[in-house]
C-alpha cells in the first residue's frame, strides 16, 4: 500500500479532533462527584493508592506520579499482582483510585471486597457510570467519551487520553487546595532543572578558603595574574587591611589594562581594578547569581559575608556544572 502524504495528514487530525471533543466534553463531569472524590483524597491520612489494568494500568500510572509530585502521597498497584500479596501495600488511611473504562475489568472487581472489607474509601474513574465499579465506589468520576479515535473503535485512544486529563484535574486541584508552593515541587524533583534552580543556593557550589581567588590592594598587577591563573576563576577579588572586597580584577580588566601598555611588574592592583563591584550573599539562589550575571554582563562574582569580606567565589562555569544554565 502506497502511503499517501495527505491522507496521513488527514488521519492525524482526525484523531486531535476526536480526542480534543472528548476532553471539551468532560468539562460536564466536573460536578458534585468530582468534588466529592477531590475531598477524599484531601483528607486521606495515608495515602492514594492508583490501581488500573492494560493501557488503563499505564494511565494509572502517570496518575500516581502526577499526584506524588504535587503534595498528595501516591503509589501505583497492579491490580493482578495485589491478588497475590501486593493489597498488603493498602491501609485503612489509603484512598484507592481505580481506573477501568468499562467498570467491569475482571482483576480489579477481584479485589473490591478486600478493599471494602478493610473500609477504605474508592473513587472509580470509568466510561460507565452504571458498571459494577460505579455502583460500588465511594464516588464515581464519569469519564465516559462519544468515540475512540482508533477507526477500529477498539484501541483505547480518546478514553484514555480522557481518564490522563481528569487525573490531572485531580491533581492540580489539590495542588491549589493544599497551597502547594514552587519551592515544595522542587523538593520532590531535586534532580530536575526546575529543582536545582528552586532549591541550590550560592553556599552550595562557591569556591571556599584557599580557593578564593584574593590580593591585598597594594599587591602589583603581576601578583593579581598569579592569583587569577592558579585559582583558574578569570578573576581575583581586591581586598584592603581589613579583608574587606574593595575591588575585582578580571580577565576583561587584564585586556583593557595591556591596552593601556602599563608595567604589570610596577604598576598596583588598585590602579586598574574595577572598584564597587557587583558581590553576592551565600545565601542567594544560584539562578539569582546566574541573573546577576547576565544583567551586568559578567562570568563571575564574589560572595562576601556581613562584614563585606570574601567568604567564596563562583564564576559561570560553576553554574554550568551545577545544571543552573
Amino acid at each position: 500500500m502506497k502511503l499517501d502524504d495527505q491522507k496521513l495528514r488527514d488521519l492525524g487530525l482526525a484523531v486531535i479532533q476526536v480526542e480534543a471533543q472528548a476532553i471539551s466534553a468532560l468539562a460536564e463531569q466536573i460536578n458534585d462527584q468530582f468534588i466529592a472524590a477531590c475531598k477524599l483524597l484531601y483528607n486521606c491520612t495515608g495515602r492514594v493508592v492508583v490501581i488500573g489494568m492494560g493501557k488503563s494500568g499505564h494511565i494509572a500510572g502517570k496518575i500516581a506520579a502526577t499526584l506524588a509530585s504535587t503534595g498528595t502521597p501516591a503509589f501505583f498497584v497492579h491490580p493482578g499482582e495485589a491478588s497475590h500479596g501486593d493489597l498488603g501495600m493498602i491501609t485503612k488511611q489509603d484512598v484507592v483510585l481505580a481506573l477501568s473504562n468499562s467498570g467491569e475489568t475482571e482483576e480489579i472487581l477481584k479485589i473490591l471486597p478486600i478493599i471494602k472489607r478493610l473500609g477504605v474509601p474508592l473513587i472509580a474513574m470509568t466510561g460507565n457510570p452504571m458498571s459494577t465499579l460505579s455502583l460500588i465506589a465511594t464516588t464515581h468520576i464519569n469519564v465516559a467519551v462519544a468515540q475512540e479515535a482508533c477507526p477500529l473503535g477498539l484501541a483505547p485512544t480518546s478514553s484514555t487520553t480522557a481518564a490522563l486529563v481528569m487525573g490531572d484535574a485531580l491533581a492540580v486541584s489539590l495542588l491549589e487546595a493544599r497551597g502547594f508552593t514552587r519551592d515544595d515541587f522542587a523538593l520532590s524533583h531535586p534532580g530536575g532543572s526546575l529543582g536545582r534552580r528552586l532549591l541550590l543556593r550560592v553556599n552550595d557550589i562557591m569556591h571556599l578558603g584557599d580557593n578564593i581567588p584574593s590580593v591585598a590592594e597594594s599587591a602589583l598587577i603581576s601578583h593579581a595574574l598569579l592569583e587569577m591563573t592558579e585559582k583558574k576563576l578569570g578573576m581575583t577579588a581586591i581586598v584592603n587591611d581589613k579583608q574587606e572586597v574593595v575591588g575585582i580584577f578580571t580577565d576583561g580588566d587584564l585586556r583593557r589594562t595591556l591596552a593601556k601598555n602599563l608595567d604589570l611588574q610596577k604598576t598596583s592592583i588598585s590602579e586598574v581594578m574595577t572598584s564597587h563591584c557587583a558581590v553576592i550573599s551565600e545565601d542567594i539562589l544560584a539562578a539569582e547569581a546566574m541573573q546577576i550575571m547576565e544583567q551586568k554582563k559578567i562570568n563571575g562574582l564574589i560572595v562576601i559575608n556581613e562584614h563585606h569580606q570574601a567568604i567564596g567565589a563562583l564564576n559561570m562555569h560553576d553554574l554550568i556544572r551545577a545544571g543552573i544554565v
